[in-house]
């Protein structure tokens, strides 16, 4: 797993537990792809670190003293656009799940989960897209309640998207990237980019994790795992 230059795929890794930290930075280690450049035990140290080492994507805990996850993912986000934050979630953080919905998290993955899914959900990010844990996107749309759609409404708020904005969405549900969609649909990466402003306009969401779970809801994306 590289980035487009061919070069390590850069992580800045952060959880106030240093055994599930060991743990994590263990599975990315055996990956010669992946370069883990900074360890961190809370959000606000999370941030310094990717404030000085620029990485792809910052693995964050949710739950962490003095900053959590989500405020630092807030935080990357405004200061350092170019990472982008995947959350390390527990059942047990559903409050905090769903308040991510709205910090532009890229992903969610069970610190429980497979590690293969820890590094499909990493490259899938790394390349520009989503990934949900599939058993994590279940659990969101649960708690998610009337803020958003669910079953017949999902679809009926889809209806107003053209035949190709559907297939990209279907396409986002499953965690792709932006150049695999196009590579799939045959199209150029700019034509995608811009389905998906108009897209996340005509649905009302804020950025491509909502929209995944939004197919999810509506059907679009087959139920897995």
């Amino acid at each position: 797993m590289t980035d487009d230059n061919g070069r390590p795929l850069r992580v800045v890794l952060a959880d106030d537990e240093a055994m599930v930290r060991a743990g994590v930075r263990a599975i990315l280690a055996a990956d010669p792809g992946i370069e883990v450049v900074g360890e961190a035990g809370d959000g606000h140290a999370a941030v310094e670190l990717v404030r000085a080492h620029r990485p792809r994507v910052a693995l964050l805990d949710i739950r962490m003293p003095r900053q959590d996850g989500l405020a630092a993912a807030a935080e990357i986000r405004r200061l350092v656009p170019e990472t982008a934050s995947v959350m390390l979630t527990t059942f047990g953080d559903d409050d905090l799940i769903a308040r991510a919905l709205g910090h532009g998290a890229s992903g969610f993955l069970l610190k429980s989960g497979d590690p293969r899914e820890l590094l499909a959900g990493l490259r899938a990010v790394a390349d520009g897209g989503a990934y949900l844990s599939p058993r994590v996107a279940r659990r969101v749309i649960e708690l998610s309640g009337g803020r958003l759609a669910q079953g017949p409404y999902a679809r009926d708020r889809l209806a107003g998207l053209t035949d190709r904005e559907r297939e990209v969405l279907a396409l986002v549900g499953a965690g792709l990237s932006n150049a695999e969609i196009a590579r799939r649909l045959h199209l150029v990466e700019g034509t995608v980019k811009s389905y998906l402003t108009s897209i996340f306009t005509r649905l009302d969401v804020r950025n491509r994790v909502q929209a995944a779970i939004l197919a999810y809801e509506a059907g679009l994306v087959p139920p897995t795992g």
